[in-house]
Order: structure tokens, then sequence, then C-alpha cells
């Protein structure tokens, strides 16, 4: 014999798929709400998403500010020595130099935030091909807007 309340839960679950079934709509899952028509949902924000402003490419501004990506980082470098070459450009808001957990040395790349566009883009033109603790540094941005959007390179 089935108990009572597990008759209760089948005849529930039945009811809610017969009204599924007339709507022609079949949902399943977490957060369905059944009366909610599809237009309804999609009457929302769902769907509308910020565009990047502008033509071409080149660098894009982070939520932060504008962020350089260095390359080539020597593996016992510290913030510091990050932070003595760009500050002579123009006010670093964060640097970000990740360490390997195995060896704790610098896995060979650092970001360097700035603030103002000018400041970063001057940072970029005069430290890139630079040496940092006698190694040499490549830099670019670290986000780029592209034209060629699924091309490859």
């Amino acid at each position: 014999s089935i108990p009572t309340n597990h008759k209760k839960m089948a005849n529930y679950d039945q009811e809610d798929n017969n009204r599924s079934k007339k709507r022609g709509v079949r949902a399943k899952g977490r957060g369905h709400n059944a009366s909610m028509d599809i237009d309804e949902r999609e009457n929302g924000r769902g769907g509308i998403y910020d565009s990047v402003d502008g033509n071409g490419s080149g660098p894009i501004k982070s939520v932060e500010g504008w962020i350089l990506f260095v390359r080539g980082v020597h593996e016992e470098a510290q913030e510091d020595d990050i932070l003595d070459k760009f500050s002579e450009y123009g006010d670093v808001r964060n640097i970000n130099v990740n360490l390997d957990r195995h060896t704790g040395f610098v896995k060979g790349y650092a970001l360097v935030e700035f603030e103002e566009y000018d400041q970063a883009a001057e940072a970029l033109e005069k430290v890139n091909g630079s040496e940092i603790l006698g190694q040499n540094v490549s830099v670019d941005w670290a986000f780029i807007k592209d034209d060629h959007k699924g091309r490859r390179r």
C-alpha cells in the first residue's frame, strides 16, 4: 500500500504535468515557474547585453583601469622591482605577480594597472623591450578589442 502523502504528491505532479501539456510547454528543473509565459520572461532584460563602443581594434579599459600584461618577468622578481620600473610613467593602481605554488617563484608574467590611459600607453612604449633584473620583458595591453571576430591569426 502507498502512504497517503505519496499519493498526494503523485496527484500534484500529475496535475502539474496536465497543465504543462495544455500549454504545449514541458519544463523541468529548479526555478521553473509554470504560471510564467515565455513572452513574459523575454520582456525583461534577458538577451540584452552591453556593447563596446567605437570601431576598430585597440586597448579596452577594464572596470578598474588600464591594464598592461608584462611577459618575461624574472622568476625572482618582486612587486617592488616591477613597481620601480612602471611608476616612472604614472600612478600604478595595482600590480599582480602570480607565484608558482611548488617553487614559490614568479610564473613569468605580471599585470600592471594604471588609472589613466596616457600613463599606461607611455609605460607600454618605454618599458616594452627593456630589462627588469637583467631580463628583457615584453609589455602589451591585457584587454584588446578585435575587429576580426571569429578569425584565427
